[in-house]
This record gives C-alpha cells, structure tokens and sequence, in this order.
C-alpha cells in the first residue's frame, strides 16, 4: 500500500527581484543629480506622486486593500459594530462633558462597555475570528467600545479618519487592527463589510450619517439585513419622528422594522441571538 504523498507549501517561482528588494537598491544608489531628482524615484516609493490629483482612484484602491489584507490574514470572518457620538462622556469623569445635556448620555458610555463586553465573550470561543468589535476607535462611545472588548481579554477593530478635533485613537483599541483612513466613503464601507449586528447610541451627525447609510443599504437590498439595534428609544424618538416619515409617504411601514430599540447590553445581545434569519451572533 503506497503511503500517502506529504504536501508542503508551494512557494511562488520568483523571476524578477520584489518591490522592496528594488527601492533598497535605489536608496543605496550614489547621489547626482539625476538621482536626486524626483522624477528618478520608483513610483510606489514617492509619495508627492502618489498624492497627485490624478491619482486619487490609486489611493482609494490602497485605503480599500490595507485593511482588507490586515483582517484577511487576522482571520476576521464578522465584526460587531459600534457607532455612538464620539462626546459622550465616561461617568467616571462627567465633569469633563463639553455640554449640559451630554450629562444624561453618559450612562450610554457603560452600556457601550458592557454590549462590547459581553459580544467579545463570544467571540473568544473562535479566537477573536467572529463578532470582532469594530468601532471608530476614536472617545466617546466608540472608546467604550474599544475598552469593553478589550476587558473581555478580546481584540477589537478601529476605524479612524483624519479630522480637525475630537477623532484622536483611543488607547483601548487593539494597535494592530487600528486603521486611518482619508476617505469617509471607504471607511464606511469597511465597517459594514463584515458586520453581523450594528449597535448605534446616540450621538450627532457622524452617527445619524452612519445610522441611515446602513438603513438604507438594508431598505433598497443593497446588503442583507442583520440586527440594527438603536440604544436609548427616548433619545431615538425624540430626535426622528418615524411616525411623521410614514405619514408623509416617504418610508413605508415595514421600514420601522429595519431596527429595534434597546435599553441595555444584555436586552442587545438576547436580541441579537434571537433576531430572525441566518443573522445575530449564533447565526
């Protein structure tokens, strides 16, 4: 009986030197004027090329594919996400709330935790490959989130993007998922690529911005549906008269069932489990 064949790894027939073989030859090239001159440097190696206005499609590209390979070869099959103002205050600290009325949402800020918490407790049963938290890495909520997973002993996703204030990186966020971003519209597209469930607290313009993009993505069939949870219906209510978009003929009636409400981590995750369809964290 002839044994069975050992396989080994297929390692790819190099017939020309790698990127980065060449760009070290080129830096190690003795300085004229010629070599000195920009437009002697390799291409992928200068970066005032690579910010051209004609080579903005290059750079949209880049912002899609480096977190797509960092998550890819992670192993990170389905995030949580997390959205929620970046200004809610940690109780711990209210006194540092920028406005009077944030006093009252700062409650959210452990919610936030707890949710993130609890989904990372799941997910270390598939070595953080499943349900990973995905926040905008950022204060406010999205460090909560960050905070909770990493409690838990998990990792978590931060999507960050340059901006004038507030979006400085927490320091909860695991440092090898964190990602910067220069485009909002492939930012927002990573945070749903993987989603399984969307928790959004309340929050401002970023977060209704986030909130309606992914409902109308679900309303047109765009994306698949999965459990879109808002915390804090008293706060939902009173900023979106749902009632008033069926009145008026601009929604339907079965689009207030896009999402539910929720008042806690635990009511969010029990939720989550028994949303209908192949969705929810035991899907």
């Amino acid at each position: 009986m002839n044994k069975p064949t050992e396989t080994r790894p297929i390692e790819p027939l190099r017939r020309f030197p790698d990127a980065a073989e060449d760009q070290a030859k080129w830096e190690r090239q003795r300085d004229t004027p010629q070599t000195l001159s920009p437009s002697y440097r390799l291409a992928f190696a200068d970066p005032d090329f690579l910010k051209r206005e004609e080579l903005r499609a290059v750079r949209l590209q880049l912002e899609l594919l480096k977190p797509e390979l960092a998550m890819i070869e992670r192993g990170i099959v389905s995030t949580v996400v997390i959205f929620g103002g970046a200004r809610v205050p940690d109780p711990e600290h209210i006194e540092r709330a920028r406005a009077p009325g944030l006093v009252p949402l700062a409650h959210y800020y452990d919610e936030a935790r707890e949710f993130a918490r609890l989904v990372t407790l799941k997910s270390l049963g598939s070595d953080c490959r499943e349900n990973v938290i995905c926040t905008g890495g950022g204060p406010g909520v999205m460090e909560a989130g960050s905070r909770g997973a990493r409690e838990a002993g998990g990792c978590s996703i931060s999507l960050n993007i340059v901006l004038p204030h507030e979006q400085v990186p927490n320091l909860y966020g695991t440092p090898e998922l964190s990602f910067n971003f220069h485009y909002f519209g492939i930012r927002k597209m990573h945070f749903l690529l993987r989603a399984k469930a969307v928790a959004v607290f309340p929050g401002g313009f970023g977060t209704l911005d986030e909130l309606f993009e992914t409902l109308t993505l679900i309303q047109t069939r765009r994306m698949a549906g999965m459990p879109i949870l808002l915390f804090g219906e008293a706060f939902w209510r009173r900023i979106i008269n749902w009632d008033a978009l069926v009145e008026a003929g601009t929604i339907s009636p079965p689009d207030t069932h896009l999402f539910r409400f929720v008042e806690t981590a635990a009511e969010a995750v029990a939720l989550m489990d028994d949303w209908p369809g192949p969705t929810g964290l035991a899907g």
